[in-house]
């Protein structure tokens, strides 16, 4: 075999692999059984599959704060839901964000985000399906997800949680491939939580890159001040 059908050899086993992580339906023991053995080559597998979301989401998360947070990049509390091998990050982390909590399901996955040494404190055995009943109501600026509402993963009503642990005025950045937002309820879910002022849609940015066979929305969602909503009303 020469260089070239190597390479698309390895190409193909690492789309496989992608692929058969969108079958798992959200069960538990299921995805736990195979993000243990996915998680050595995690990243081999999706570098090859071009996969710019941790990027995109990151430079997100630096846009908001930017524009929107009074407090300075090294002084924003970030939780990374989902945080797998810790692409995420790595990306945060260049770009001068230092207070950065990580959660995941797999206990392997977040041995690996641990060994990247960006994170404050990374918990695995954490099911985003399920309430984080370890974490506070409004204990971060800025909460991320990225590749975690995809197929076989979690469900839309997650987002809830996401906006619960999120500070009021503060920011919730997702990402959502096509295929899930096209086969899910996601966005009867987006527009549930907006009625409920749990959280308000800033921006999305639709169809960008993401991984090579398929793109992504980019959702930027704000978590209202519970306040001046109660005066609204």
């Amino acid at each position: 075999m020469n260089n070239l059908d190597q390479r698309t050899a390895l190409e193909q086993a690492a789309r496989k692999r992608i692929k058969d992580s969108h079958a798992l339906d959200g069960d538990i023991d299921r995805l736990t059984h195979f993000y243990r053995g996915w998680a050595s080559s995690y990243e081999l597998d999706v570098g090859r599959d071009g996969y710019c979301g941790p990027m995109i989401v990151a430079e997100l998360a630096g846009t908001v704060q930017t524009a929107y947070l009074a407090s300075q990049r090294p002084a924003i509390a970030i939780l990374d839901a989902g945080c797998g091998t810790g692409l995420v990050g790595v990306e945060l982390k260049r770009l001068g964000f230092q207070l950065i909590d990580g959660i995941d399901l797999s206990e392997e996955m977040v041995k690996e985000a641990r060994g990247t040494g960006v994170y404050r404190h990374v918990q695995g055995d954490v099911d985003l399906n399920g309430p984080l009943s370890d974490y506070s109501s409004a204990s971060y600026d800025i909460t991320v997800c990225c590749g975690v509402f995809t197929l076989g993963h979690i469900r839309p009503d997650a987002l809830r949680e996401l906006a619960r642990v999120t500070r009021p005025n503060g920011f919730i950045i997702v990402s959502t491939r096509k295929s899930y937002a096209e086969t899910t309820s996601f966005e009867d879910e987006v527009r549930r939580l907006q009625d409920a002022r749990v959280l308000v849609t800033a921006q999305c940015l639709n169809d960008g890159k993401y991984i090579a066979e398929e793109g992504a929305h980019y959702w930027v969602f704000k978590v209202p001040d519970r306040a001046c909503a109660e005066t609204e009303q």
